[in-house]
């Protein structure tokens, strides 16, 4: 990674998240491994599916409710290992910090095309074991400010915005699952990402 003291970016994403509950951060992979998570993405583009929303019994697909493409990581290619190799060290070090009981990850690319958005939703709910941390990486080098494609956060009470962030290459977004809905914006042209959650098991 590019800080030249791990720990202490551990202890900032820590800190944020026992604090306020999200941390935006500017580039905290090696500019090597985004490189290779794109070239990635472009091989998967051919495979990618439509995305739905709901769980298995609700399971649908409704383009006006969201309107990506996914397609889910394994190990296999050197970038994605390593990336979830990455995430695999934030989570015992989460865990260390803040007892979270983190057990694994899962992740997928998202690709929106233009004009494709993704409405108001929580990724977990109060109570409920699964998703407790959510992420986002963002893959689109040299993004235009002007396009769109925000990434939206609103407080618990779903009445405040406190973060609407450009999705620039590099950044990475972490979030307590249960607390923040969140949307994502149309862009005008086409929006990258790698979208994950850091989950807990059930009692």
């Amino acid at each position: 990674m590019n800080s030249p003291d791990p720990e202490s970016l551990f202890d900032q994403i820590a800190d944020a998240l026992a604090g306020p509950g999200f941390i935006v951060l500017d580039q905290p992979l090696p500019e090597s491994l985004i490189s290779g998570l794109i070239r990635n993405l472009q091989a998967q583009q051919p495979v990618l599916k439509p995305a739905g929303v709901g769980r298995q019994g609700d399971y649908q697909l409704n383009q006006n409710i969201r309107g990506d493409a996914i397609q889910w990581l394994e190990p296999g290619d050197s970038a994605v290992t390593e990336f979830l190799s990455w995430m695999d060290t934030l989570r015992l070090a989460i865990n260390q910090r803040l007892f979270l009981g983190l057990f694994d990850y899962e992740a997928h690319y998202a690709v929106y095309a233009p004009g494709a958005f993704y409405q108001k939703h929580r990724d977990a709910f109060k109570g409920n074991p699964g998703r407790k941390l959510s992420t986002v990486l963002y893959l689109n080098p040299g993004w235009d400010l002007v396009a769109g494609g925000e990434l939206v956060l609103y407080d618990e009470a779903d009445t405040t915005q406190l973060a609407r962030v450009a999705p620039e290459c590099g950044k990475l977004v972490i979030f307590l699952s249960e607390d923040f809905p969140h949307e994502v914006l149309p862009a005008t042209q086409l929006r990258l990402s790698i979208a994950g959650w850091f989950r807990i098991k059930a009692l």
